[in-house]
């Protein structure tokens, strides 16, 4: 078969296995940023509010159900769901409608939380857009769970095309893009939460990154600079620190360049300048926006959610629960060391394309920094940190690379595979 018949086949297994969990996925704030997509298509807060309570409390009463069928002691029992679902619609729209009748009714999310978490939500207007074309046409159950899909789906095409274009074989850029599936990474995207985009994203600009050392710098660019803009309305913090980790990477590869008396390239200084405007463009827009500052994510951690008064010194508190949670975390890998071997394999990978390595380093260091600036150890799935299986999700393919050229044949340089487009040159300017 074409390769382009291999991804989709890879896809098309992925979308049918997500079968599996149409509903149940969700989050304490997905339902923010479904109420969020339900206003911004028309409906106003009570009937946004319905639908969305209707939505995940099917999904609670789905998981009570399934466990109960498994329970070793009332497996035999009717099943809880009825019960669930009444329970949890009934204290759901009690909380929202004593909310409204306080007067909360400003922004476009349901005040399922107060007005100083919501605020937050408020400024990251990106996935809500993305899920309203969906909820609209298909309701929210199967269009959160289809918008979930998709975007999942494109961040594994994403990862092969990335590959391709670094002329990595095409079986090894069919083995990235499966990574992306049965890694972490995929259940992540599924999630009705940001963090599918923000891979989708930024597997954009590593894709971009690709290009532009190659030799199509002027399209790699654009792809980075398109792929920053988007990232600063799905979460502004991500167009920062990605804008931040590109623009550092690409000072280090053009200093290493000229330090071996190479010149820099087209490529590289461009995405270290996408990478400066981005951070510049983001804290200035952030500013005149009046978006919630670092200060008040900071207090919202501290605090529980606005739950306790806020800390008079929030700083010392945050630099102590930063490294109680760093050790804490390195003690729980060190149990389980599957994480920890995929980045080091994933790092092994990228030393053989080194500039482009360092590119894919900034990028999946954004996971590193994400986790660091919400250091809340019982967020589970390492949600915050997902963006860092992206170094195991391309370099491990790269990895294999070497022994690969031994026993599968490279295909000419003109007939390199549709979906990556023909012609590329070979990558030795990554080197």
């Amino acid at each position: 078969m074409r390769p382009r018949t291999w991804v989709l086949v890879l896809a098309a297994v992925f979308a049918v296995l997500q079968l599996a969990d149409v509903t149940g996925r969700d989050t304490s704030d997905s339902k923010n940023y479904v109420s969020y997509a339900l206003t911004l298509g028309g409906a106003d807060q009570r009937a946004a509010a319905a639908r969305t309570v209707d939505w995940a409390c099917a999904g609670q009463a789905s998981e009570a159900a399934r466990a109960q069928r498994v329970n070793v002691v009332r497996f035999h029992a009717p099943s809880p769901a009825g019960r669930v679902f009444a329970e949890c619609r009934e204290a759901e729209l009690r909380r929202v409608e004593t909310r409204l009748a306080a007067g909360q009714t400003d922004g476009h999310i349901v005040p399922f939380v107060g007005p100083r978490l919501r605020a937050i939500f408020e400024v990251r207007p990106g996935y809500p857009v993305f899920l309203l074309p969906f909820v609209t046409v298909l309701g929210v159950t199967w269009g959160v769970w289809l918008a979930g899909v998709l975007v999942t789906v494109a961040g594994g095409v994403l990862a092969f095309l990335v590959l391709r274009t670094l002329s990595v074989p095409v079986p090894l850029a069919l083995t990235g893009q499966a990574l992306y599936y049965v890694l972490p990474v995929g259940a992540t995207a599924m999630r009705p939460m940001t963090e599918g985009l923000l891979l989708a994203l930024t597997l954009t600009a590593v894709w971009g990154c690709a290009l532009a050392l190659t030799g199509r710098a002027r399209a790699g660019t654009a792809l980075v600079a398109g792929a920053l803009s988007a990232l600063f309305a799905v979460k502004h913090a991500q167009a920062l620190f990605l804008g931040m980790c590109l623009a550092g990477a690409g000072a280090a590869v053009a200093l290493g360049r000229r330090r071996r008396g190479r010149a820099a390239g087209r490529g590289v200084p461009a995405i270290a300048a996408a990478g400066c405007v981005a951070v510049a463009g983001t804290l200035l827009l952030a500013r005149l926006l009046h978006y919630p500052s670092e200060a008040e994510s900071m207090q919202d951690l501290l605090t529980d959610h606005y739950s306790r008064p806020d800390r008079v010194r929030p700083w010392p508190e945050f630099l102590h629960l930063e490294w109680d949670f760093w050790v804490e975390w390195l003690r729980r890998q060190l149990s389980a060391p599957l994480f920890p071997a995929a980045l080091a394999a994933g790092a092994w990978g990228a030393r053989r394309r080194p500039a482009f390595g360092a590119f894919l380093l900034a990028a999946a260091g954004t996971g590193i920094l994400t986790q660091a600036g919400h250091p809340d150890i019982t967020i589970g799935g390492d949600r915050l940190i997902v963006l860092a299986w992206l170094l195991p999700v391309v370099g491990m393919p790269l990895l294999l690379e070497r022994l690969a050229h031994r026993v599968i044949p490279v295909p000419p340089q003109g007939s390199l595979d549709e979906v990556s487009g023909a012609g590329l040159p070979e990558a030795q300017s990554t080197r």
